[in-house]
């Protein structure tokens, strides 16, 4: 094979290993500091508080930073009551970090679901909250008591749930989506009043 017919079938071979776009620019980041106040998560709690007498998981924004979506929600968890059963939930492309604001509760994370039922793809619990997700009764797991302050990572694919809550339980839940499955922009409601 001569030296030319070597070159145009490396550069041949260059096209099908790297299409075209594959050396693009990523998508960029906003170019401004996108705020979350004080005021925002308020309204947004008070809101599903009104509604539901508690929060289940209420998406704040979800912010569009280039090559993953950032979403910010508030959450509030409350004592179960007496019989009700512990189920656990998996997200399997979000990573969430909890920060507690209020309350306190004991957080059961790991372990492996029981028959897992997988949350429906049209769901807003998919679209705008966590991802495709399945909820389950877990074996395996491991109790933690957290309290005001402390901040939790739980990564993809890690089942969670609360139990032994005192009153309640309130924290700031911050979800990375590298696959950008949430949907990007999102404002709740609320804010748009």
């Amino acid at each position: 094979m001569t030296t030319r017919a070597k070159l145009f079938l490396g550069i041949g071979i260059l096209v099908i290993l790297f299409p075209a776009g594959t050396f693009s620019q990523p998508d960029a980041p906003p170019k401004e500091a996108i705020n979350v106040t004080a005021a925002e998560i308020k309204a947004v709690q008070q809101d599903e508080i009104k509604k539901h007498q508690q929060t289940v998981d209420e998406a704040i924004k979800i912010v569009d930073m280039g090559k993953y979506n950032l979403s910010i929600s508030v959450v509030r968890r409350l004592p179960l009551k007496p019989g009700e059963p512990v189920s656990s939930v998996v997200h399997f492309q979000t990573a969430e970090t909890y920060i507690i604001t209020s309350g306190a509760g004991t957080l059961v994370t790991g372990g492996k679901l029981i028959n897992p039922q997988q949350s429906p793809p049209d769901s807003e619990g998919v679209k705008i909250l966590n991802g495709p997700s399945a909820s389950g009764v877990a074996t395996g797991t491991t109790k933690r008591k957290v309290s005001v302050g402390d901040v939790i990572i739980i990564p993809p694919g890690v089942s969670h749930t609360w139990i032994d809550i005192v009153d309640h339980i309130d924290y700031l839940t911050v979800r990375p989506d590298p696959d950008h499955v949430l949907q990007a922009g999102y404002v709740n409601p609320v804010l748009k009043k």
